[in-house]
């Protein structure tokens, strides 16, 4: 296929790709992030994967495309929008309710992206006979670097792909094919003297721009991390049951995002802006059933029971105490404990309220007299 095929398959390949529902289209070449086997090594060697050990067991693949797959020449990399039309962060300041990260409010991305994925490919092979192998977030592939590479946005300051078009709530896919494309552009960082995206984090997670310790996250800490979580760290938690937007939110190049126009990312109502009394009652059955086809679903009932409670906690509110006590002898460990924690600060907050009421009782009973 001579130049002029190429660029005109290109021009397919965007149109398809816009027609199935992209926001956003480039191509790089699999050998376009060098640097990302030493940053990925950093990364492992500081410790700041947490218990993601499946980072490391695959590190020469996520480090390497072509060590993944050394057939491919060219990465087609695909931008889906999932753009909230509404501020995440007004209901961190509603503690009775949960917080759930707007990108598993709706059904599973995984699910959504990879049939748009698979649809684009399969018209690939159809129109020129290559090999292909799609991707979402669940093989070992850099997708961040290779979308920078390929042109679709930059890494901020939060480590997160953003773009001067569509701002940073965008789901990433890969078509890794054997066909030699015409490559794109790389993004260049326009991040500027900003920092509204490390001013945000409740945890400190980062310990400089552009570098993320995942242990101090509080995606990592409700999503990944399967033990207790660290008591120090519980109270910064707020009412985020299941991951975390802040920095997301926050970043200024949002103004120029679309609303997201997949009706699967709309929020669905049990998720919105759920009562955390409701959730924290769940047994393993209704939790599967109210989070079918949902990401929530991967992190079990314990685990999402677990980050309730600490969110109960936090939330001052004495009428949920009844609800943390029922689970101080609950089957799993983590949540007995995350259940002992919760009662421990309601009963405080309780105790405190009724010391400060106290001597208004008793002022009242001396002017009575």
């Amino acid at each position: 296929m001579g130049v002029a095929g190429r660029s005109d398959l290109v021009r397919q390949i965007r149109e398809r790709a816009t027609t199935e529902g992209f926001s956003s289209v480039g191509i790089c070449d699999p050998g376009s992030i060098p640097e990302a086997p030493a940053r990925l090594g950093e990364f492992l060697e500081n410790g700041r994967h947490g218990t993601m050990g499946w980072m490391a067991e695959r590190v020469t693949w996520r480090g390497n495309p072509r060590a993944l797959w050394p057939e491919a020449r060219s990465v087609v990399m695909l931008a889906e929008l999932y753009t909230p039309k509404y501020d995440p962060l007004d209901l961190l300041q509603r503690p009775e309710r949960g917080s759930i990260s707007v990108y598993a409010r709706g059904q599973d991305y995984h699910d959504l992206v990879k049939k748009r994925l698979k649809r684009l490919g399969r018209w690939l092979v159809s129109e020129t006979g290559a090999q292909i192998k799609v991707f979402v977030d669940t093989a070992p592939v850099m997708e961040k670097p290779l979308a920078q590479a390929a042109g679709l946005g930059w890494q901020g300051k939060h480590t997160n792909l953003l773009s001067r078009d569509i701002g940073n709530w965008f789901f990433l896919g890969s078509v890794f094919t054997d066909l030699e494309l015409p490559v794109d552009r790389p993004e260049v960082d326009h991040c500027g003297s900003c920092t509204a995206c490390l001013d945000v984090c409740p945890t400190r997670a980062f310990p400089e721009p552009y570098k993320l310790d995942a242990r101090r996250c509080i995606s990592y800490l409700t999503i990944e991390h399967a033990g207790p979580v660290d008591e120090e760290m519980r109270a910064a938690l707020g009412n985020r049951i299941y991951g975390c937007d802040d920095c997301l939110a926050v970043c200024p190049w949002n103004k120029f995002a679309a609303t997201a126009h997949e009706a699967g990312y709309w929020a669905r109502v049990e998720q919105m802006c759920p009562k955390l009394e409701h959730l924290v009652s769940l047994d393993d059955a209704g939790f599967r059933q109210v989070f079918r086809g949902s990401p929530i679903k991967r992190i079990g009932r314990n685990r999402f029971v677990r980050n309730v409670l600490y969110a109960i906690g936090n939330s001052r509110d004495a009428s949920l105490l009844e609800a943390a006590r029922a689970l101080e002898a609950d089957p799993d460990p983590v949540v007995r404990d995350a259940a002992a924690w919760a009662v421990r600060r309601l009963s405080a907050e309780t105790e405190a309220v009724g010391a400060r009421l106290r001597p208004v009782a008793r002022r009242d009973k001396d002017q009575s007299a």
